[in-house]
């Protein structure tokens, strides 16, 4: 559904409105110079969070990139629509990040391509929003934590559920211990994945397929596989824990206040949809955290939940309570019989309240809500999680030394080989 011009600023009047309880930052995002924005890859979230800027105010999208061009040109002729100006249009993201006006950078393409993409953006002295996961592998997201101390640039990875004012009252609630001590945390996101044509075929005239591969493996194209499907694809996405999951593990690890767990094991595998995607549609993960363990199951096909309202999101359980948490709604169950279950609604934007955050962080130079290094730990734990699960084995984190301990096999998965000419930046740092 297209939205015009009149439409879109109704919708940005109505974010400005839901952010003003909680901050000024929209006020001061468009008080002060325009922020000129360039958006790498533009097929879906790109444009997600090139809008969410647009309803904070204070940006212009100058630039564009995509590897398909009726990418670029609907995302063009959207964003003139929405801002009275076009933007510019490259197919390669080193040309975008070469334009002299550029102040800030939106990275929405597959997490294969983020680490190149994150370093040469830092190395032109740009600041960065990154869609999560942070990178593919456990040493790209080390290089690429590595890139932004040395350039000291502003950077926010999008996990916007840091911004859920509903999670923040659950760990507000469980921080004041009412409800005890936690002894452990399930968290979940069940739902029937919709799959396309795996079979392999000539990809679309207006998409460079191999340009799109990068330095992953050049896997036959597929509807499946491309545009948004690569979620569910081991040589792109790696899976829905890793794509969607990983917003859940976040939350939790925030809600914790955990860094990363210890020992990591997990079980599940292809049971319904095998031959159409390359990850588990089952997977039960164990994460040994330091306060207590945390549990995440998924399950992409089957019956409709027997409790739809808590098929996405997280509970913690207490010795005086649980507490579930999800986007928008917080639970608390009480652990006596004749007390009453609290239910709270509280809705939020959280894509808009997100960039706001780091648009306002630019403009003050203070870091956001999801440092660099705690977008790593999120993403490596879930990475983590994956390495268990494709080497059945059980995953020792030594999180000091950043090694899998005694597990040779598993320890090989931190990193994967990158295809030629591209240069893995764990071990050759990325020049641009």
């Amino acid at each position: 559904m297209k939205s015009n011009r009149r439409e879109f600023l109704g919708a940005a009047a109505a974010g400005a409105v839901a952010l003003s309880h909680t901050t000024s930052i929209t006020q001061g995002a468009a008080a002060d110079r325009t922020l000129r924005m360039g958006v790498i890859g533009v097929g879906w979230y790109g444009m997600v969070d090139a809008k969410a800027a647009l309803r904070v105010g204070g940006v212009e999208v100058v630039a564009v990139c995509d590897v398909d061009s009726e990418h670029l040109q609907s995302s063009a002729d959207e964003l003139e629509k929405l801002q009275g100006k076009r933007p510019k249009t490259f197919k390669h993201y080193e040309e975008l990040l070469d334009l002299k006006e550029l102040d800030v950078v939106v990275i929405g393409t597959p997490p294969h391509w983020h680490p190149l993409q994150f370093i040469a953006a830092l190395e032109r002295g740009l600041d960065v929003y990154c869609e999560k996961p942070l990178s593919y592998d456990v040493r790209e997201g080390r290089a690429m934590v590595e890139a932004a101390k040395k350039h000291d640039q502003i950077v926010q990875v999008g996990f916007q559920r840091r911004q859920s004012q509903a999670i923040q009252d659950a760990k507000k609630f469980i921080d004041s211990g009412a409800a005890g001590r936690i002894v452990q945390v399930d968290a979940q996101i069940h739902y029937r994945a919709g799959t396309g044509d795996a079979t392999p075929q000539d990809p679309p005239a207006s998409l460079d397929w191999d340009l799109w591969s990068g330095p992953g493996p050049k896997i036959p194209y597929s509807p499946q596989v491309g545009h948004k499907s690569w979620r569910l694809e081991k040589t792109s996405g790696h899976g829905h824990l890793v794509d969607w999951g990983i917003h859940l593990i976040d939350a939790t690890r925030l809600v914790l206040g955990e860094s990363m767990p210890k020992r990591i094991i997990a079980a599940g595998g292809l049971y319904e949809l095998k031959d159409k995607i390359t990850t588990p549609d089952t997977l039960t993960a164990h994460f040994e955290f330091e306060r207590c363990p945390v549990v995440w199951r998924h399950r992409l096909w089957g019956a409709t939940e027997y409790m739809p309202e808590v098929n996405n999101g997280i509970f913690f359980y207490g010795e005086e309570a649980t507490v579930f948490a999800t986007d928008s709604r917080w639970v608390v169950i009480p652990k006596s019989n004749s007390a009453e279950r609290q239910e709270n609604t509280v809705k939020t934007d959280m894509g808009t309240n997100h960039m706001a955050d780091f648009l306002d962080a630019v403009r003050t130079r203070k870091q956001p809500c999801c440092s660099i290094e705690d977008g790593y730990r999120s993403t490596a734990t879930v990475q983590l999680a994956m390495i268990a699960h494709e080497t059945a084995s059980t995953v020792d984190w030594d999180e000091k030394a950043e090694q899998i301990v005694g597990n040779e096999k598993a320890a090989k998965l931190l990193k994967r080989e990158y295809r030629k000419p591209y240069e893995h930046p764990y071990e050759h740092p990325y020049k641009g």
